[in-house]
């Protein structure tokens, strides 16, 4: 939508209405936009590339805001809807959320294209790997069929992982998916499936994952 300068838009900040944070909001023409993602100044082509995925995309209205050591991207927002925008979940929270959605849809690709065997087969793979690096919370086989179920976008309670966790899970997750398929096409299709998730939510664990060094194996 807009590619502006610092000197072109007024900067704020707001209290959350649901966290005890306040929320960087930017000012133009009239119109409120809120920070969606940060990138430095050497990412230009990332903070470019989310921008026009947004834009062009997902016809969402969004600013790409360039200054001398850092590139950002906005999302419009209506200041009455920020309660309901990522209130209710930390980043790490949203990150996990976004995490077992991919494993779902992982393991549902696998029982459409490849049978039930080999699901089950890879529900005890996938339950191996969380033993041996012992992820809290999920180190047996049931806790693992519980995050093949849950709805973790509505769950009162998700795994108390850190980043470190989500690098080795989303690094294992693709190791084994690419085993079960033969190749790394699985990919694709599993990132679509992320479409339930809030659009300020999705976009930011897209632009974490870009930013991380899995982005070469979750394109």
């Amino acid at each position: 939508m807009f590619i502006l300068k610092r000197q072109d838009v007024e900067i704020s900040s707001i209290q959350h209405p649901k966290r005890d944070q306040q929320v960087p909001i930017l000012h133009y023409q009239g119109q409120t936009f809120r920070l969606i993602s940060l990138f430095k100044a050497s990412q230009e082509e990332e903070a470019r590339a989310l921008w026009r995925e947004l834009t062009d995309n997902r016809g969402k209205a969004c600013v790409l805001l360039e200054e001398p050591d850092r590139f950002s991207v906005w999302g419009k927002v209506r200041l009455d809807q920020l309660g309901g925008d990522t209130g209710s979940h930390s980043k790490t929270g949203i990150f996990i959320q976004a995490s077992i959605l991919l494993l779902q849809a992982v393991y549902m690709e696998i029982e459409e294209f490849l049978g039930t065997r080999q699901a089950s087969l890879f529900q005890k793979d996938i339950a191996e790997v969380l033993r041996k690096q012992q992820f809290p919370e999920v180190s047996t086989p049931e806790a693992v069929k519980q995050l093949l179920t849950i709805n973790p976008l509505e769950a009162a309670k998700l795994p108390a992982w850190q980043d470190n966790h989500l690098m080795i899970f989303l690094q294992e997750l693709h190791k084994l998916g690419k085993t079960y398929f033969g190749n790394a096409n699985f990919a694709h299709q599993v990132v679509d499936r992320l479409q339930d998730m809030p659009e300020a939510e999705r976009s930011l664990f897209i632009s974490w994952l870009n930013q991380s060094s899995l982005s070469k194996l979750w394109q």
